[in-house]
């Protein structure tokens, strides 16, 4: 399957969810169709709930999932701030860059980027040309609130997270758009109505799979 000429993405919003499609039934969200095709990438700002959602997207598509941020800290046995610290951010882009080519080979997956996965061109031609490309989105401000606790975020170890996020997602929005085949507000999400919102979407548009 080439996605690689896409029509424009389809859009939703979690808060206007069609309720008929809330309790999708497992056959139907397991069927062999659904399930033997191509790759299924989420990408995102940082706290736009990609693991969460991936987690329940793959659990109820009967994949295997992948957090690309937890796979370079199991591999490097350490947490991102400090490959941040030792190798800088093109040291981890560089092995960012080297577990997306290792996992975008998997048919059978649902993978989590990093939020700045898509920074390199390389990086969104493999995420456009290997598989479907869900954007999840989220307002600044839930985007701030959900990850202001979270030390876990060297990007934001700044005197402003505030401004330095607005900043990020201002760099990063247009390229998320670039590549994406499918676009879901998760603003005020439900993790579940989502990811059976999102099968819905693969079932319907059955071009995109």
């Amino acid at each position: 399957m080439d996605i690689s000429k896409k029509s424009q993405a389809n859009y939703i919003k979690s808060t206007s969810f069609d309720e008929s499609h809330q309790n999708i039934d497992k056959d139907y969200v397991t069927s062999k169709q659904l399930c033997d095709k191509t790759p299924i990438f989420l990408v995102g700002m940082m706290g736009a709930g990609k693991s969460t959602i991936g987690r329940s997207l793959a659990q109820y598509m009967e994949r295997k999932f992948v957090d690309l941020d937890c796979e370079i800290e199991a591999s490097c046995g350490v947490k991102i701030p400090v490959i941040f610290e030792i190798e800088g951010e093109s040291g981890f882009r560089k092995r960012e860059s080297d577990f997306l080519q290792k996992y975008s080979l998997d048919e059978k997956i649902v993978l989590a980027t990093g939020g700045g996965a898509i920074l390199s061109p390389h990086n969104r031609q493999i995420l456009k040309s290997r598989g479907i490309v869900i954007y999840l989105k989220a307002e600044l401000d839930v985007l701030f609130k959900r990850t202001s606790s979270d030390h876990n975020r060297p990007l934001l170890a700044t005197k402003d997270p505030y401004l330095k996020l607005q900043s990020l997602l201002k760099l990063r929005e247009p390229m998320y758009h670039e590549i994406a085949d499918i676009i879901i507000d998760t603003s005020f999400y439900n993790v579940n109505d989502i990811a059976k919102e999102l099968i819905f979407i693969l079932k319907k548009n059955e071009k995109l799979i």
